[in-house]
């Protein structure tokens, strides 16, 4: 059985162009270029909880990477480099294999090198560390909406939940639409171009990725913004063809994974931003407004008036959030 180091050696010691020194040493050293910010985040996936246990390790390896790249797109933050660390049950050799194919396709991707990290014996668990740069004081942020902001939200929120739910045989859905939302679940699509754009062109006064699902993350920002946003139903995408209407409704503004971006901006930049979602061959959908308030986050109708929610979202520590 091979070794921890040549493990990491056979699978995970490549080429590092952006580090001054990459894995082979007690640390790698980086050089943020001048007058750039580090944004840094970190993101824990546990088999079992954020993941099935038999999910192919290859689109395992992507998703470990993507989710860590999504925060960086949501502060508009060009993504620069990363480390893993995890523990493994075992040295299965073609696991690993599979692992390491998908995660370097999405560094190579997105434009990253992997500078170091760590490995253990354990229930299966990856932890990654994502490190981009943004100009000084120029990041997209949680705390920066407007009154009299639209709502905005990326591709098609929902869709990883109702893979999941497909996989955990709580629906069934059509065989066409069940590949395209397990495929949205398993290989997500970080959004590190918007993020860019929103960020270069002055598009977003605030911004955050859906991770815990739409209503709870909007809540984040509406929370430290201390402004109230209203999601209204009537201006959400159209619901999937063939999925339990009630169900996609419960995923598209509860379900996690989707990775997509929720950012608020000027009724003046809709046209700068229907430009900008033609230009990325992507939706933006303008989903609410931003209203005066203290941190609430409300579904509404066409008049304004609230509705009913069975939940918000994912919460790791307790009960799905509740309004």
């Amino acid at each position: 059985m091979p070794s921890e180091f040549a493990l990491i050696d056979r699978y995970f010691a490549k080429a590092t162009p952006q580090a001054v020194l990459g894995p082979g040493d007690d640390c790698a050293l980086l050089a943020p270029s001048p007058g750039m910010e580090l944004a840094i985040t970190t993101d824990m996936l546990v088999s079992g909880t954020h993941f099935l246990p038999d999910t192919d390790p290859s689109q395992l390896g992507w998703k470990t990477l993507a989710v860590n790249l999504s925060d960086l797109a949501a502060m508009g933050a060009k993504p620069r480099w990363v480390l893993l660390a995890g523990s493994l049950p075992k040295a299965d050799e073609a696991w690993i294999a599979a692992f390491a194919d998908g995660l370097f396709a999405c560094a190579r991707r997105y434009g990253v090198d992997l500078v170091g990290g760590d490995t253990t014996r354990g229930p299966l668990n990856l932890c990654l560390t994502a490190l981009g740069e943004v100009p000084a004081g120029k990041a997209l942020r949680r705390d920066g909406a407007q009154v009299g902001d639209d709502l905005w939200v990326s591709g098609r929120p929902g869709l990883a939940a109702l893979g999941l739910a497909h996989l955990q045989a709580r629906t069934v859905l059509p065989e066409a639409l069940a590949a395209l939302c397990v495929g949205c679940l398993q290989r997500p699509l970080p959004r590190v171009e918007l993020g860019l754009a929103l960020r270069e062109a002055g598009l977003a006064h605030s911004a955050i990725d859906v991770s815990d699902g739409v209503l709870a993350d909007v809540g984040h920002i509406a929370e430290r913004s201390r402004v109230d946003i209203e999601v209204c139903e009537a201006w959400l995408p159209c619901l999937p063809a063939g999925a339990d209407p009630l169900l996609a409704r419960d995923c598209q503004l509860a379900g996690g994974d989707d990775y997509e971006l929720a950012f608020t901006a000027s009724p003046e930049k809709r046209a700068d931003l229907a430009a900008e979602a033609a230009r990325l061959d992507l939706p933006l959908w303008r989903i609410g407004r931003v209203v005066a308030g203290n941190g609430a986050v409300r579904l509404v109708d066409d008049s304004g008036q609230p509705l009913p929610l069975k939940h918000k979202g994912f919460d790791h520590f307790g009960q799905d959030q509740n309004q």
